[in-house]
Formats: structure tokens, sequence, C-alpha cells
């Protein structure tokens, strides 16, 4: 991630995490601005995650980390995960159709290789933008055969399909306390990225 100006120093502690530094609120080009309040969201989480890692030391080989990407054919780039972080609000606009197709694709990475990716199509093989029902399907028929039966925590942003109740009710049956997401055992921090 890169920052401008000089009040991000980070000072290295156990782990590589430094739990001192203050948290301000900065902007990127998408409007995104992390909040005061999501520095103790975050450092809670951090702190979790150092537990697991004391108890078991390769726990984060075991983590299913997901995430989609959206490719649009008309030549446009998406850059939703691209961010330029500053501390003043740089006023950026970009131009792009209304309804562009474009493609999606899942997958998920971890220590033991991809899972994917997943192309979300409809029945008659075009593209679809993801919903609550696609994205469960996916889960169900593509992903969850995939797992063979391994003890892995799975983690999810917090988009609106993944969140859904009837989704994170799968995921919960799937992995039970080891689903790291927004309104899963295990919460994702707000703001974060994947």
């Amino acid at each position: 991630m890169a920052m401008s100006g000089s009040s991000f120093n980070p000072t290295p502690v156990d782990h590589g995490v430094n739990l001192g530094v203050s948290c301000q609120v900065i902007y990127s080009q998408f409007g995104l601005a992390i909040h005061q309040n999501d520095h103790q969201a975050r450092r809670r989480f951090v702190e979790w995650a150092q537990n697991e890692i004391a108890v078991v030391p390769d726990f984060h080989k075991r983590i299913l980390f997901s995430d989609e990407a959206h490719f649009w054919l008309n030549g446009y780039v998406n850059k939703q995960n691209c961010r330029i972080w500053s501390e003043a609000n740089p006023q950026v606009y970009v131009e792009t159709p209304l309804h562009p197709e474009k493609l999606t694709v899942w997958c998920t990475l971890w220590a033991g290789g991809i899972i994917g990716p997943y192309f979300f199509k409809n029945d008659e093989g075009h593209n679809v933008t993801v919903n609550g029902d696609q994205y469960r399907t996916m889960i169900t028929n593509f992903f969850i055969p995939e797992l063979n039966n391994q003890e892995l925590w799975f983690q999810q942003d917090g988009a609106t399909c993944h969140t859904a109740r009837a989704t994170i009710d799968l995921l919960k049956d799937t992995f039970g306390d080891r689903l790291i997401s927004r309104f899963g055992p295990v919460n994702w921090p707000p703001r974060s990225c994947d």
C-alpha cells in the first residue's frame, strides 16, 4: 500500500504487526475512508490471529483467502482493488459506460494452491452479475467439493452476496467456527483489503 505524507511510520513488532500505530482518516480515489473506529476492529482481529498462530504455528497456511474480480469486455480496467492513498481527497473521476458487459471471476488462494477460477455465467452461458443465489450455487457445487474434507479456514470480504443470511448459514454449516467474514464467527474488519 502506497501512502503519502509523513505520518505513517510503522515499527516492527512480533509477527510483523504494529499494534501501536494510531488510525487516521485517509481517502482513496474510490472514496473509501478508514474510520477512526476501524482501528479497534483491526486490532481485535490481529490479536485473534496472533493467538491462533501461538497455538498453531502454521495457522496462516490453513486460511483460504477468496475474492472475485471483474473484467470489462470493452477494455475498461477495474481498479477497485488498486488503492492510491492520500491524506486529502484526490477528486479523481473515471468515465465508464452505464452498463458495460463484464466477466466476473472468483477464486481462493491458500498455502496449498488455488481453487478456481470460477466464471459466473447463467444457464445459457452468458456472463452475469453475482447475486446471493449464484454465489451460494458456486459455493455448493464448485467450492465445497474442492475442499476434500480438509479442516481449513475460509475468509471472504463483506460483499452483499457473501454476507446474506442464507450464505453465512451455508458457510457456517461447512466451516463451523472457521469462517472469517462479516457476520461470521470471526469478523473480517471493515474496509479491509482482501
